[in-house]
């Protein structure tokens, strides 16, 4: 199988030297070097005239290409806005203060201090009824160790026939 293997890959080797050679003979006729001045000159025009073409060919190639990826890739913008689906970029979390941000975009510009907390009010809480009552009323737990066991019922007791 291995023979088999090697000898295929040999053809095909061959037949890609051929195809090559065929392929020069056709495009690239053998170069004959003239022996007076003019004659050269006169091969540098051509050969010249002959780079000039291939330089089109490339550049239009070059144009076609590059119209046809700005086409692909408005395409898949279109069908991304179809779908419904964007694709959205990794955003990072920034911990920056409100003047250090003003610095960033203003530079040494900016003067003012954007301390926000400064600016608040400060409120004094007053005490309501509701809230006194209940501070009066004290802890509950208390009321209940109080009443449990039998002194508590005796308390109990005592303060209802007075």
């Amino acid at each position: 199988m291995l023979q088999i293997a090697a000898t295929l890959i040999e053809k095909e080797t061959a037949a890609k030297e051929a195809e090559k050679a065929n392929y020069l003979a056709e495009h690239c006729p053998p170069l004959s070097l003239p022996h007076s001045m003019q004659e050269l000159q006169d091969l540098c025009r051509k050969l010249h005239a002959k780079i000039e073409v291939v330089d089109e060919e490339r550049y239009d190639t070059e144009a076609k290409l590059q119209k046809t990826t700005k086409e692909l890739e408005d395409l898949t913008q279109k069908l991304f806005d179809l779908r419904g689906k964007f694709k959205r970029p990794p955003l990072r979390r920034v911990r920056m203060s409100a003047d250090a941000m003003l610095r960033a975009l203003l530079g040494s510009k900016h003067k003012v201090c954007m301390d926000l907390r400064a600016n608040l009010k400060q409120v004094k809480k007053e005490d309501t009824e509701k809230e006194k009552d209940l501070r009066d009323v004290g802890d509950w737990r208390k009321n209940i160790e109080e009443k449990s066991g039998m002194e508590g019922r005796k308390k109990m007791f005592e303060t209802s026939e007075s």
